[in-house]
């Protein structure tokens, strides 16, 4: 953006009412330079429409699920086929929801859009949306399917055993209604997909939507296959060994396939390529420099939610302009201090609790 065009843009969020002949007397030029400045930011989407509708701040849209998450967790060794004496509880989670709250958490303006039914569990994810300062606006309520539900049981480890997900909401998200999203997802500064949305709703997104940067989780590696063939159309990319196994056709036991791996990504057209190995660490890649990460050594009370605040970390780290180990670092310690809370989020998460926790594990 030129110096003119903020001059401009100043003076019609000062006044949105303003004529282009005051605009032109204010900034000392003619009425017809005025009205080709405006043309150009129409152009940039920072001005939306009639009447100097002006683009929001800077802003990641999250494009995800949103469900109510049981979660069973045994007093003892977990014994399948069997009642296992323990604690059950509820809330708001699900994949795209869990990222776009870490972000709400890390000072990130944040919309979600997803799909919720007009029932007890929807208005449940609305109203703690509405809570946290997470924009759902643009997300679907419909009142004759139920809000998504997802059952898990961990062990005393915090490690899923077990899970069943009813999500058939999701299919309710079709391309007209993507399509009327086009001027949220376009002028956010990145946007996240999960792979609970429908394929031929991310490949719309993905070809027709042109101006932001995507992000992509990959849920789950029978998800993940869902996007295999357009997996160059994502900035950044955040799979799990056997997810990057799938993707890429490259069989990972070593440093040397990490790397493979990560250069098919980067031919393909993504620009960060970051392969989470659990306990083991993470592995970088972006074509100029590639690293693996060890993980330091860390007691893990609930493991559900290390990804998502990791994907979300990524987000923030870009949406500041971090470098990639940088973002990597950042990510990890956001993820450790997901592990270190027993609830999928951990309320605590800030960029300053990030950053205390990258020194305290020596990860700066």
């Amino acid at each position: 953006m030129t110096d003119r065009e903020e001059e401009l843009l100043d003076l019609i969020r000062r006044n949105p009412a303003v004529s282009q002949n005051e605009l032109a007397a204010a900034l000392g030029i003619t009425r017809s330079s005025v009205a080709v400045h405006i043309t150009n930011l129409v152009k940039k989407g920072l001005i939306l429409g009639k009447g100097y509708i002006l683009k929001d701040e800077d802003y990641i849209t999250v494009l995800g699920g949103a469900n109510i998450d049981i979660i069973g967790i045994p007093n003892q060794k977990f014994l399948p086929e069997d009642s296992n004496p323990g604690r059950i509880k509820t809330a708001v989670g699900g994949v795209g929801r869990n990222i776009a709250e870490n972000l709400v958490h890390l000072g990130v303006p944040t919309k979600l859009i997803s799909a919720v039914g007009d029932d007890l569990n929807g208005r449940k994810i609305l109203e703690h949306a509405e809570r946290i300062g997470l924009e759902m606006k643009n997300t679907l309520v419909l009142s004759d399917k139920p809000t998504s539900t997802y059952l898990a049981i961990l062990d005393v480890n915090g490690d899923m055993q077990a899970a069943v997900s009813q999500m058939d909401i999701f299919e309710e998200m079709t391309i007209d209604f993507i399509q009327s999203k086009k001027q949220v997802i376009e002028n956010s500064k990145i946007c996240v997909i999960d792979t609970n949305i429908p394929d031929h709703v991310i490949d719309y997104v993905l070809n027709h939507f042109k101006h932001t940067k995507y992000y992509l989780d990959t849920v789950s590696s029978k998800k993940a296959r869902k996007i295999k063939d357009k997996i160059g159309l994502f900035h950044t990319i955040k799979p799990n060994k056997i997810e990057a196994e799938l993707l890429s056709d490259i069989k990972i036991e070593n440093l040397r396939d990490l790397e493979k791996a990560s250069e098919y990504f980067l031919e393909q057209g993504v620009k960060r390529v970051f392969i989470s190995l659990g306990a083991e660490g993470v592995f970088y890649h972006d074509g100029n420099e590639h690293q693996l990460i060890a993980n330091p050594k860390v007691q893990v009370v609930n493991a559900t939610g290390a990804g998502d605040a990791f994907l979300a970390a990524l987000a923030f780290s870009d949406f500041h302009h971090y470098d990639i180990d940088e973002s990597a670092r950042f990510s990890m310690a956001a993820a450790i201090l997901a592990l270190s809370y027993e609830e999928t989020i951990n309320p605590n998460i800030s960029k300053e609790k990030v950053y205390q926790t990258m020194k305290e594990l020596g990860l700066c």
